[in-house]
Protein backbone atom coordinates (compact mmCIF):
# COMPACT_ATOMS: atom_id res chain seq x y z
CA UNK A 1 0.00 0.00 0.00
CA UNK A 2 1.33 3.35 -1.00
CA UNK A 3 0.39 6.58 0.98
CA UNK A 4 -1.36 9.61 -0.64
CA UNK A 5 -1.58 12.90 -0.20
CA UNK A 6 -4.36 15.12 -1.78
CA UNK A 7 -4.27 18.84 -2.56
CA UNK A 8 -7.58 20.16 -3.46
CA UNK A 9 -11.02 18.56 -1.40
CA UNK A 10 -13.86 20.58 -3.56
CA UNK A 11 -16.40 18.66 -5.78
CA UNK A 12 -14.30 16.44 -7.51
CA UNK A 13 -11.31 16.04 -4.80
CA UNK A 14 -13.87 14.87 -2.32
CA UNK A 15 -14.54 12.33 -5.26
CA UNK A 16 -10.95 11.39 -5.55
CA UNK A 17 -10.53 10.92 -1.55
CA UNK A 18 -13.04 8.47 -1.38
CA UNK A 19 -12.38 6.35 -4.19
CA UNK A 20 -8.30 6.51 -3.39
CA UNK A 21 -9.41 5.63 0.70
CA UNK A 22 -11.89 2.87 0.14
CA UNK A 23 -8.72 0.95 -2.30
CA UNK A 24 -6.97 -1.65 -1.07
CA UNK A 25 -4.08 0.52 -2.73
CA UNK A 26 -3.49 4.01 -1.25
CA UNK A 27 -3.85 5.29 1.89
CA UNK A 28 -4.26 9.33 2.20
CA UNK A 29 -2.09 10.79 4.87
CA UNK A 30 -2.85 14.67 4.29
CA UNK A 31 -5.08 16.61 2.15
CA UNK A 32 -4.69 20.66 1.86
CA UNK A 33 -7.24 23.51 0.75
CA UNK A 34 -6.80 26.84 1.02
CA UNK A 35 -11.19 26.64 2.08
CA UNK A 36 -11.15 26.10 5.70
CA UNK A 37 -14.42 24.99 5.53
CA UNK A 38 -13.34 22.13 3.14
CA UNK A 39 -10.79 21.24 5.71
CA UNK A 40 -13.42 20.96 8.13
CA UNK A 41 -15.40 18.34 6.11
CA UNK A 42 -11.77 16.58 5.34
CA UNK A 43 -11.22 16.08 9.05
CA UNK A 44 -14.82 15.14 9.54
CA UNK A 45 -14.86 12.28 6.76
CA UNK A 46 -11.01 11.32 7.39
CA UNK A 47 -10.29 11.82 11.57
CA UNK A 48 -6.78 10.57 11.04
CA UNK A 49 -5.69 12.93 8.02
CA UNK A 50 -3.44 15.62 8.30
CA UNK A 51 -4.72 18.76 7.64
CA UNK A 52 -2.94 22.17 5.61
CA UNK A 53 -3.88 25.57 4.22
CA UNK A 54 -0.44 25.05 2.16
CA UNK A 55 0.09 22.79 -0.31
CA UNK A 56 4.03 23.08 -0.22
CA UNK A 57 4.09 21.82 3.39
CA UNK A 58 1.58 19.14 2.84
CA UNK A 59 4.06 17.69 -0.19
CA UNK A 60 6.98 17.95 2.58
CA UNK A 61 5.99 17.40 5.85
CA UNK A 62 3.95 13.83 5.16
CA UNK A 63 5.69 10.95 3.57
CA UNK A 64 4.22 9.79 0.78
CA UNK A 65 4.78 8.33 -2.78
CA UNK A 66 2.00 10.38 -4.99
CA UNK A 67 0.10 13.84 -5.12
CA UNK A 68 -3.33 14.05 -5.92
CA UNK A 69 -4.09 17.61 -7.54
CA UNK A 70 -7.67 18.49 -7.28
CA UNK A 71 -7.23 22.33 -7.56
CA UNK A 72 -8.70 24.94 -9.95
CA UNK A 73 -6.79 24.99 -13.45
CA UNK A 74 -4.86 27.84 -13.24
CA UNK A 75 -2.82 26.29 -10.23
CA UNK A 76 -2.03 22.53 -11.04
CA UNK A 77 1.58 23.69 -12.97
CA UNK A 78 2.87 25.27 -10.21
CA UNK A 79 1.53 22.55 -7.89
CA UNK A 80 2.31 20.10 -9.73
CA UNK A 81 5.74 21.27 -10.22
CA UNK A 82 6.10 21.78 -6.84
CA UNK A 83 5.65 18.23 -6.28
CA UNK A 84 7.79 16.74 -9.08
CA UNK A 85 10.80 18.61 -7.84
CA UNK A 86 10.11 16.94 -4.60
CA UNK A 87 10.21 13.68 -5.87
CA UNK A 88 6.49 12.93 -5.87
CA UNK A 89 4.39 11.08 -8.66
CA UNK A 90 0.75 13.30 -9.30
CA UNK A 91 -2.03 12.70 -10.10
CA UNK A 92 -3.96 15.84 -11.86
CA UNK A 93 -7.47 16.70 -12.82
CA UNK A 94 -8.01 17.37 -16.52
CA UNK A 95 -7.18 19.19 -17.76
CA UNK A 96 -3.47 19.14 -16.87
CA UNK A 97 -2.52 22.19 -18.17
CA UNK A 98 -4.24 25.09 -20.14
CA UNK A 99 -0.15 25.27 -21.76
CA UNK A 100 1.61 22.70 -23.88
CA UNK A 101 4.91 24.92 -22.78
CA UNK A 102 4.24 24.03 -19.48
CA UNK A 103 3.06 19.95 -20.13
CA UNK A 104 6.42 19.86 -21.95
CA UNK A 105 8.00 21.48 -19.03
CA UNK A 106 6.06 19.17 -16.56
CA UNK A 107 7.53 16.33 -18.67
CA UNK A 108 11.14 17.27 -18.27
CA UNK A 109 11.14 17.79 -15.11
CA UNK A 110 9.30 13.73 -14.26
CA UNK A 111 11.67 12.46 -16.63
CA UNK A 112 14.68 13.78 -14.46
CA UNK A 113 12.98 12.99 -11.25
CA UNK A 114 12.22 9.75 -12.72
CA UNK A 115 8.74 9.85 -11.77
CA UNK A 116 5.33 9.21 -13.46
CA UNK A 117 2.11 11.91 -14.13
CA UNK A 118 -0.86 10.76 -14.19
CA UNK A 119 -4.29 12.81 -15.51
CA UNK A 120 -7.85 11.90 -14.47
CA UNK A 121 -9.11 11.55 -17.78
CA UNK A 122 -11.63 9.12 -16.39
CA UNK A 123 -12.97 7.21 -19.13
CA UNK A 124 -9.89 5.46 -20.31
CA UNK A 125 -10.08 3.41 -17.26
CA UNK A 126 -13.97 2.48 -17.93
CA UNK A 127 -15.54 -0.85 -18.91
CA UNK A 128 -17.27 0.83 -21.97
CA UNK A 129 -14.10 2.87 -23.90
CA UNK A 130 -11.68 -0.58 -23.14
CA UNK A 131 -14.29 -2.94 -24.84
CA UNK A 132 -14.46 -0.23 -27.76
CA UNK A 133 -10.91 -0.40 -28.25
CA UNK A 134 -10.53 -3.70 -28.72
CA UNK A 135 -13.58 -3.85 -30.85
CA UNK A 136 -11.44 -1.39 -32.94
CA UNK A 137 -7.79 -2.89 -32.46
CA UNK A 138 -9.50 -6.22 -33.93
CA UNK A 139 -11.17 -4.79 -36.74
CA UNK A 140 -13.80 -6.92 -35.85
CA UNK A 141 -16.58 -4.70 -37.94
CA UNK A 142 -14.59 -3.06 -40.12
CA UNK A 143 -13.24 0.75 -40.70
CA UNK A 144 -14.31 3.10 -38.64
CA UNK A 145 -16.86 5.86 -41.19
CA UNK A 146 -17.63 8.43 -38.47
CA UNK A 147 -17.70 9.01 -35.08
CA UNK A 148 -20.37 11.46 -33.54
CA UNK A 149 -19.94 12.43 -29.65
CA UNK A 150 -23.04 14.18 -27.40
CA UNK A 151 -21.63 15.75 -24.13
CA UNK A 152 -24.30 17.49 -22.49
CA UNK A 153 -25.22 19.57 -18.76
CA UNK A 154 -21.67 19.56 -16.63
CA UNK A 155 -21.34 22.86 -13.68
CA UNK A 156 -20.57 26.51 -15.36
CA UNK A 157 -16.52 26.60 -14.60
CA UNK A 158 -14.61 29.75 -14.49
CA UNK A 159 -11.34 28.43 -14.82
CA UNK A 160 -11.73 27.33 -18.17
CA UNK A 161 -14.10 26.87 -21.02
CA UNK A 162 -16.40 24.04 -22.34
CA UNK A 163 -13.66 22.80 -24.51
CA UNK A 164 -11.22 22.37 -21.77
CA UNK A 165 -13.69 20.74 -19.84
CA UNK A 166 -16.08 18.60 -21.25
CA UNK A 167 -13.81 18.61 -24.80
CA UNK A 168 -10.49 16.94 -22.75
CA UNK A 169 -13.06 13.96 -22.30
CA UNK A 170 -13.28 13.76 -25.91
CA UNK A 171 -10.44 14.07 -27.43
CA UNK A 172 -8.56 12.03 -24.40
CA UNK A 173 -11.07 9.23 -25.89
CA UNK A 174 -10.20 9.75 -29.35
CA UNK A 175 -6.30 9.68 -28.86
CA UNK A 176 -6.74 6.60 -26.98
CA UNK A 177 -9.03 4.75 -29.96
CA UNK A 178 -7.53 5.62 -32.55
CA UNK A 179 -4.15 7.18 -31.47
CA UNK A 180 -4.12 9.86 -34.54
CA UNK A 181 -4.04 13.82 -35.13
CA UNK A 182 -6.75 15.09 -37.69
CA UNK A 183 -5.44 17.33 -40.28
CA UNK A 184 -8.43 19.60 -40.33
CA UNK A 185 -10.02 21.19 -37.30
CA UNK A 186 -13.25 23.36 -37.73
CA UNK A 187 -15.13 24.88 -34.54
CA UNK A 188 -18.34 26.91 -33.51
CA UNK A 189 -18.17 28.18 -30.43
CA UNK A 190 -20.94 29.99 -28.40
CA UNK A 191 -21.19 31.58 -25.35
CA UNK A 192 -24.87 31.92 -24.31
CA UNK A 193 -24.28 33.37 -20.52
CA UNK A 194 -23.26 36.55 -19.78
CA UNK A 195 -19.39 37.40 -18.18
CA UNK A 196 -18.85 33.68 -18.95
CA UNK A 197 -16.51 31.97 -20.84
CA UNK A 198 -17.31 29.65 -24.24
CA UNK A 199 -20.12 27.39 -22.79
CA UNK A 200 -21.39 25.03 -25.97
CA UNK A 201 -18.97 23.75 -29.19
CA UNK A 202 -19.58 21.69 -31.92
CA UNK A 203 -16.42 20.44 -33.24
CA UNK A 204 -15.78 18.82 -36.24
CA UNK A 205 -12.64 16.42 -36.94
CA UNK A 206 -11.18 15.32 -40.56
CA UNK A 207 -8.56 12.36 -40.09
CA UNK A 208 -6.58 10.88 -43.33
CA UNK A 209 -7.95 7.54 -44.37
CA UNK A 210 -9.77 7.73 -40.86
CA UNK A 211 -13.25 8.79 -39.69
CA UNK A 212 -15.03 11.91 -39.93
CA UNK A 213 -15.97 12.82 -36.36
CA UNK A 214 -18.44 15.48 -34.79
CA UNK A 215 -18.15 16.82 -31.40
CA UNK A 216 -20.58 18.38 -29.45
CA UNK A 217 -20.00 19.60 -26.15
CA UNK A 218 -22.16 22.43 -23.57
CA UNK A 219 -22.57 22.78 -20.02
CA UNK A 220 -26.03 24.32 -20.85
CA UNK A 221 -28.97 21.59 -21.29
CA UNK A 222 -32.07 20.16 -19.51
CA UNK A 223 -30.51 16.52 -19.77
CA UNK A 224 -27.40 15.07 -19.07
CA UNK A 225 -26.06 13.32 -22.14
CA UNK A 226 -22.93 11.25 -22.54
CA UNK A 227 -23.33 9.35 -26.06
CA UNK A 228 -21.08 7.93 -28.26
CA UNK A 229 -22.01 6.89 -32.15
CA UNK A 230 -19.32 4.77 -33.91
CA UNK A 231 -20.21 3.75 -37.58
CA UNK A 232 -18.08 0.93 -38.58
CA UNK A 233 -18.52 -0.67 -42.46
CA UNK A 234 -20.46 -3.78 -40.53
CA UNK A 235 -22.11 -2.30 -37.41
CA UNK A 236 -23.03 0.58 -35.76
CA UNK A 237 -22.04 1.14 -31.97
CA UNK A 238 -23.63 3.46 -29.17
CA UNK A 239 -22.17 3.93 -26.37
CA UNK A 240 -24.31 5.18 -23.63
CA UNK A 241 -22.67 6.07 -19.92
CA UNK A 242 -26.09 7.00 -18.65
CA UNK A 243 -27.03 3.66 -18.95
CA UNK A 244 -26.71 1.83 -15.76
CA UNK A 245 -26.23 -2.32 -17.29
CA UNK A 246 -26.54 -1.60 -20.97
CA UNK A 247 -24.25 0.70 -21.80
CA UNK A 248 -23.12 -0.62 -25.03
CA UNK A 249 -25.71 -1.69 -28.23
CA UNK A 250 -24.19 -3.16 -31.38
CA UNK A 251 -26.52 -2.41 -34.21
CA UNK A 252 -25.35 -5.08 -36.58
CA UNK A 253 -25.99 -5.00 -40.47
CA UNK A 254 -27.71 -8.15 -41.98
CA UNK A 255 -26.57 -6.55 -45.12
CA UNK A 256 -23.87 -5.46 -46.86
CA UNK A 257 -25.56 -2.64 -48.84
CA UNK A 258 -28.71 -2.53 -46.44
CA UNK A 259 -28.18 0.17 -43.59
CA UNK A 260 -32.31 -0.22 -42.66
CA UNK A 261 -31.83 -3.77 -41.32
CA UNK A 262 -29.71 -5.06 -37.87
CA UNK A 263 -29.11 -7.16 -35.45
CA UNK A 264 -29.08 -6.11 -31.97
CA UNK A 265 -26.34 -7.46 -29.57
CA UNK A 266 -25.64 -6.04 -26.29
CA UNK A 267 -22.46 -7.12 -24.78
CA UNK A 268 -21.35 -7.66 -21.20
CA UNK A 269 -18.81 -5.11 -20.05
CA UNK A 270 -16.98 -4.04 -16.75
CA UNK A 271 -19.60 -1.80 -14.64
CA UNK A 272 -16.91 -0.76 -12.27
CA UNK A 273 -16.13 2.61 -11.52
CA UNK A 274 -14.16 4.35 -13.68
CA UNK A 275 -12.19 5.84 -10.95
CA UNK A 276 -12.10 2.38 -8.57
CA UNK A 277 -9.99 1.18 -12.52
CA UNK A 278 -8.03 4.45 -12.62
CA UNK A 279 -7.00 3.80 -8.63
CA UNK A 280 -5.84 0.77 -9.24
CA UNK A 281 -3.67 1.66 -12.49
CA UNK A 282 -1.83 4.12 -10.78
CA UNK A 283 -0.81 1.90 -8.30
CA UNK A 284 0.51 -1.22 -10.19
CA UNK A 285 1.98 1.37 -12.28
CA UNK A 286 3.82 2.73 -9.56
CA UNK A 287 4.82 -0.35 -8.19
CA UNK A 288 6.07 -2.14 -12.12
CA UNK A 289 7.37 0.93 -12.88
CA UNK A 290 5.17 0.62 -16.23
CA UNK A 291 2.80 3.72 -17.05
CA UNK A 292 1.87 2.66 -20.23
CA UNK A 293 -1.27 4.66 -20.47
CA UNK A 294 0.57 7.82 -20.29
CA UNK A 295 3.65 6.64 -22.60
CA UNK A 296 4.16 8.69 -26.45
CA UNK A 297 3.70 11.86 -25.06
CA UNK A 298 0.29 11.15 -24.53
CA UNK A 299 -0.45 14.01 -22.55
CA UNK A 300 1.68 16.66 -24.35
CA UNK A 301 -0.66 15.46 -27.73
CA UNK A 302 -3.82 16.00 -25.74
CA UNK A 303 -2.84 19.47 -24.95
CA UNK A 304 -1.97 19.98 -28.47
CA UNK A 305 -5.13 18.80 -30.12
CA UNK A 306 -7.20 21.08 -27.18
CA UNK A 307 -5.19 24.23 -28.00
CA UNK A 308 -5.85 23.91 -31.38
CA UNK A 309 -9.14 23.59 -31.20
CA UNK A 310 -9.75 26.09 -28.82
CA UNK A 311 -7.58 28.58 -31.10
CA UNK A 312 -9.79 27.51 -34.50
CA UNK A 313 -12.86 29.36 -35.28
CA UNK A 314 -15.21 28.51 -38.33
Amino acid sequence: MFNACLIGYGYWGSKLARNFQNSEFFNIVSISDKKRKNLILAKKNYPLINCYKDFKKAIKNDQHNLVIISSPTSTHFKIAKYALENSKHILVEKPLSLSLVEVKSLNKIAKVKKRMIFVDYPFLFSGTINFIKKIIDSNKYGKILEIQSFREQAPVRNDANVIWDLGTHDISILLYLINKLPYKIQTIKKTNLKNTLCDSVYINLKYRNNPNVLIRNSWLSPTKVRLIKIKFQKATLYCDENESLYKIKIFKKKFTNDWSKYNLEVPEIDLNEPLTNMVKYIFYAIKKNNNYLFKKKFNEKVTFLLNKINRTDG
